[in-house]
């Protein structure tokens, strides 16, 4: 049965609020809608319900890329081209220009930098296919409490990339004061000879609360420094405690790097990081400390024999370097390159990144229903009420959440 015209035109005319559904049979929701000739990107389902509180359409439908730039203004489409273009072109004034995009919190810029990022995945994946399937750069991680000499070890270590004709991308984020909110974003300063480099680009960001290590946008900052032809990135996190290691989520290769004063072997397997480490680096093996990192060197490589093997074809190493003197640094690089063609020959990396994609999906989805939770109209007026409730101890904590949680799944 074919919907009455009159209905597609006048659907509040047709039906008045307190109308019924008795009976309609449709061939399918293309007949119901009235949607037959038009192509796939138009399309979307749509689920009509019928009550005695009038009718209620719901969608459910997922967003094409062509769908969200139609979204977009002429102003903000020009923008996104210029920036995609730019990107994929290698200047790195559109690389940094797209990471503040995707860094803004304001809901308008948020839907700008997901059409930018539609753009630059779908770039990717086309170059990847190019590079039969391969993974177009080598993401690495790097951690270790403050200290231990990771800017320094940053500067020594992308040089001599550069100097090999690699191109090297630095992601380093800096803790945001929990008092003013605001981030000291100095990391360039430690690395001056690397920031004058042109293949080389440093983008200090800051944590804005966001715990374990990293930001919130750091997986989309990767994503676009790939898209600029960067095929080294690395992420430096911030000095990390006994449980912040949310980068190693993130990228292909974790080192942890350690000064030679760090204590001994089980305070390493304490902080439970010392698990997610593909190489620990002993910083700082010159002068004085020498025998120190030996001792902690040897005492780490009998810790790691007793831990859990995460992979089927790579043994965590320790190794010594220095980035003062730059001894050790060549090395490091020969064993991170075997790591990465020993994981990659075995499946072990391109499923590591598959793995890495629904984790990044979830760590969104968790951050943008607190996010929609606390804008709720059900919730939105409720808060201060019971925080102020809280804070003079008329309500427990527990008690409050869970009637926010009541009123949420009301308002739903």
């Amino acid at each position: 049965m074919r919907i009455p015209s009159l209905l597609l035109r006048f659907p509040r005319r047709y039906f008045s609020r307190r109308t019924y559904f008795v009976s309609f049979h449709f061939t399918s929701r293309a007949d119901f809608l009235g949607i037959g000739s038009l192509g796939p990107a138009h399309r979307c389902h749509t689920k009509w319900i019928c009550s005695s509180g009038g009718l209620r359409r719901a969608l459910c439908q997922q967003a094409a890329p062509e769908q969200q730039a139609e979204e977009l203004s002429d102003r903000e489409q020009r923008l996104v081209d210029r920036l995609y273009h730019g990107l994929i072109q290698g200047h790195r004034a559109c690389l940094a220009e797209g990471i503040t995009l995707i860094e803004s919190t304001q809901s308008r810029k948020k839907k700008v930098a997901q059409v930018l990022l539609q753009k630059v995945l779908s770039y990717h994946r086309e170059q990847e296919k190019l590079n039969q399937g391969k993974p177009l750069a080598f993401r690495v991680g790097l951690s270790g409490p403050p200290g231990a000499g990771k800017s320094t070890f940053i500067e020594c270590f992308g040089k001599m990339l550069t100097e090999r004709k690699h191109k090297v991308s630095v992601l380093a984020v800096d803790p945001s004061s929990s008092t003013s909110g605001g981030s000291l974003l100095g990391d360039k300063t430690r690395m001056t000879e690397l920031s004058r480099d042109m293949n080389a680009y440093i983008r200090p960001s800051p944590t804005s609360g966001t715990l374990g290590g990293v930001t919130r946008t750091t997986n989309e900052a990767i994503l676009l420094c790939e898209g600029g032809g960067y095929d080294v990135v690395l992420v430096e996190t911030v000095g990390v405690g006994q449980s912040e290691f949310a980068v190693a989520d993130m990228v292909d290769m974790f080192i942890l790097l350690l000064p030679p004063a760090g204590g001994d072997e089980l305070q390493g397997i304490k902080r439970g990081i010392i698990e997610m480490a593909d190489l620990v680096a002993i910083n700082k093996a010159d002068g004085d400390l020498v025998v120190p990192a030996r001792r902690i060197q040897a005492e780490y490589i009998s810790a790691m024999k007793l831990l859990r093997k995460r992979s089927k074809v790579w043994r965590p190493k320790v190794m010594r370097i220095s980035a003062k003197t730059g001894e050790g640094i060549s090395d490091m690089w020969d064993k991170m390159t075997e790591f990465h063609d020993v994981m990659l020959t075995s499946g072990e990396l391109l499923a590591k990144r598959r793995k890495q994609q629904k984790v990044w999906m979830w760590n969104l989805i968790q951050e943008n229903m607190l996010e929609h939770f606390r804008s709720h109209l059900a919730v939105k007026d409720k808060i201060p009420l019971l925080e102020e409730k809280v804070l003079r101890g008329v309500l427990s904590p527990g008690l409050a959440a869970d009637l926010l949680l009541k009123a949420f799944k009301d308002g739903l």
